[in-house]
């Protein structure tokens, strides 16, 4: 039964998805091959396809379906699983940056065009983005509210990186999964308020080369395997500077996941450890 679902869930992603490729097909590529050259037609129609309906469509779902629990892991906007829920920190965003760029993390820009055009340059010509824009993912709709990363000097497309989403949480009795809360709101970041404390639930993973997508030929990272060793990284990083370990909860035993990138999986114990700042 557990995997006529997953078999479900599957085939009405790919469903929607084979619609629009054919439907570029038949009506976009034909409209811009009699204005454009060939080669260009086709690149703007999988550009559309691949980076805009697709991803769109996924996304329009996930507005009407929404889950109330504490996320095990990330999604892709397409709606793929992704980086586990494996890092916390509590602390306001400002003692959070600080303590990451102490430890060595840059903060990640945002995800405008003008930076994704500036990390293409900066890798066509071999030059250091430190700070190089991530890509979005999601826990319950909402994308990551900031991103850190290490960008591994000896190696090209290889980087330590981290998105951390802002949570509420009880701060009477211990931690558990149940007393942290889903924080709802419209704007689309949390205010830089150096008296809020949040619970930033993070999901750390480390980039390790290029792959394709395997629903859309999109390029993407890959991703190592072991995102226990990303957590235990910043964890590590962060008490060297004076956090301190409050928590490790277990969210689901551990679990090998399969992730959209051609023979690409992560693997997980499953547990998340908060850190207090």
């Amino acid at each position: 039964m557990q995997y006529i679902v997953r078999f479900g869930k599957r085939l009405a992603v790919l469903l929607p998805g084979l619609a629009i490729a054919i439907f570029s097909y038949y009506q976009i590529f034909p409209t811009l091959d009699k204005r454009l050259n060939g080669v260009v037609a086709f690149l703007i129609t999988y550009i559309l396809a691949a980076y805009v309906l697709i991803p769109a469509l996924t996304r329009l779902v996930s507005i009407f379906v929404r889950h109330k629990h504490l996320p095990v892991y990330s999604v892709t906007p397409d709606g793929y699983a992704s980086d586990p829920v494996n890092v916390g920190i509590i602390g306001t965003r400002k003692q959070m940056i600080r303590a990451m760029r102490n430890a060595g993390w840059e903060v990640a820009d945002d995800h405008s065009l003008a930076n994704i055009w500036r990390e293409v340059i900066s890798s066509l010509l071999r030059v250091p983005y430190p700070a190089a824009p991530m890509s979005n993912l999601y826990l319950l709709g909402r994308k990551q509210d900031i991103g850190f990363e290490i960008q591994i000097s000896d190696r090209w497309w290889h980087r330590h990186h981290v998105r951390f989403w802002a949570t509420d949480y009880d701060r009477e009795g211990q931690l558990t999964a149940d007393s942290i809360h889903w924080i709802p709101r419209k704007n689309k970041r949390v205010p830089n308020d150096d008296e809020q404390r949040y619970l930033w639930l993070g999901a750390a993973s480390k980039d390790v080369g290029l792959a394709l997508i395997k629903h859309n030929a999109q390029l993407t990272h890959m991703i190592h395997p072991d995102t226990d060793a990303e957590r235990d990284l910043i964890v590590d990083h962060l008490e060297i500077d004076g956090a301190t370990h409050c928590a490790t909860l277990t969210l689901a035993k551990p679990y090998r996941l399969n992730n959209r990138a051609w023979s690409g999986y992560l693997q997980t114990d499953g547990k998340l450890k908060i850190v207090e700042l």
